[in-house]
């Protein structure tokens, strides 16, 4: 296992990080059992970053990862998030935000939460993320609940205001640092290399796009981005790999993200996830897929508030 340091912080996080929203069923159901070993599998092999939210599986994936880190919680590094609740409850106040991290410490049988993220920030004012929901979580900060804070979303250029703002400890981006978009690595890496902010890059594999078994039937990204992942698929097999191989080869190649997140439910995906972590991308087998995704290449879909796009969904 490879280690970075998360920004100015004192964690120092594995490379690949534990996404444990499959502990939450939120992409395909497992029994706890099977989660469990996914779990110690991951910790035995050196995978010290864990991040959930009482979210995934509506507090099922806090529940279950509570559970499997009995006896081990001092290995890991734990991380999870406050303000979503469900498809379309959201409460970023004061109150809440204060509630929810006593409720995932009781979750998650521990007494310290490392890193608190506001999760899908989109959602919501930015100025109430930035006037009451981070000033409480450096109050969190100061009583020992938490150690360390961050935001995390879907618009990149949102990150990067709202962390201009407010400095936080970490931003957690999804679905813009893969091989079909890259604008986290534009918009949101330069500024936080600067400031000294981690960085952690979820859905390397675009939320199930790019998987031999395709996307859940919630994804919302346009069909264009399905139907050139197919394309995809058959390019990799054609070289004698996967394009989840292939996509998770080039997340990982970015050392200037501290780790990356990869949902893994059963053991056999922990094992082979691991044998990914030392190989390297196909430079000849990179472009011509990159050829294939030039035409759709950054597309994206809208996410929260209208005010909160990105800018080229904005007009």
């Amino acid at each position: 296992m490879r280690y970075q340091k998360l920004g100015k912080t004192d964690l120092v996080v594995s490379v690949i990080g534990f996404g444990a929203a499959t502990l939450g069923n939120e992409y395909g159901d497992i029994d706890s059992a099977t989660g469990t070993r996914a779990v110690h599998a991951a910790i035995d092999s050196g995978i010290n970053f864990f991040d959930t939210s009482p979210y995934y599986g509506r507090t099922l994936s806090e529940t279950r990862l509570g559970e499997a880190l009995k006896g081990k919680r001092d290995q890991i590094i734990l991380a999870t998030k406050g303000g979503r609740y469900d498809i379309d409850k959201f409460n970023f106040s004061k109150q809440r935000l204060i509630a929810s991290v006593e409720e995932s410490l009781q979750r998650l049988q521990t007494d310290v939460i490392d890193l608190y993220h506001l999760h899908d920030i989109e959602f919501v004012s930015k100025n109430q993320i930035i006037q009451e929901a981070l000033p409480t979580l450096e109050s969190l900060r100061e009583q020992g609940k938490i150690r360390y804070t961050g935001i995390s979303g879907f618009p990149v250029h949102l990150l990067k205001e709202v962390a201009q703002a407010h400095l936080v400890d970490a931003i957690l981006s999804y679905c813009h640092y893969n091989l079909m978009n890259t604008t986290l690595a534009d918009v949101i890496l330069p500024f936080a290399k600067q400031k000294g902010i981690g960085i952690i890059n979820a859905s390397a594999l675009h939320m199930g796009i790019l998987t031999e078994q395709g996307a859940q039937s919630w994804h919302p990204a346009p069909e264009i981005l399905h139907d050139t992942a197919q394309q995809l698929m058959v390019i990799a097999r054609e070289h004698g790999t996967t394009i989840t191989a292939i996509a998770l080869q080039f997340a990982l190649d970015n050392a200037d993200i501290s780790t990356t997140l990869i949902g893994m439910r059963t053991v056999e995906e922990v094992e082979q996830n691991l044998a990914i972590l030392d190989t390297k991308p196909d430079d000849d087998l990179l472009a011509k897929i990159q050829v294939v995704i030039d035409p759709v290449k950054n597309l994206s879909w809208a996410s929260g508030l209208p005010e909160n796009y990105e800018p080229s969904l904005s007009s």
